[in-house]
């Protein structure tokens, strides 16, 4: 699996700090990733949909741990590429 582009798209609130698509092999696109301020400093939480229950759950997801670490980290990366750049523009 390839990531082939990785969007970020900011926004202003204490905990949403951002959504984010990824592509997957130039083929597979997902999106409304959230990047998240938590308790802990900034966390991806995959797209999720609220079931019958109420319970928010995960709709696509990775399967293992180092997936997970891997797309965190490209889109966790891009949200700081771009932050950066809207604050050197802003400067």
């Amino acid at each position: 699996m390839n990531i082939t582009d990785v969007k970020v798209f900011p926004r202003d609130t204490e905990q949403l700090k951002a959504f984010a698509n990824i592509v997957i092999d130039d083929a597979f696109i997902i999106k409304n990733i959230k990047v998240i301020n938590g308790k802990e400093g900034l966390f991806v939480a995959m797209p999720s949909q609220k079931n019958k229950q109420g319970e928010y759950k995960d709709i696509a997801h990775p399967l293992n741990t180092d997936t997970r670490k891997h797309i965190e980290q490209l889109i966790l990366d891009k949200y700081n590429e771009v932050i950066n750049e809207e604050n050197q523009v802003q400067e």
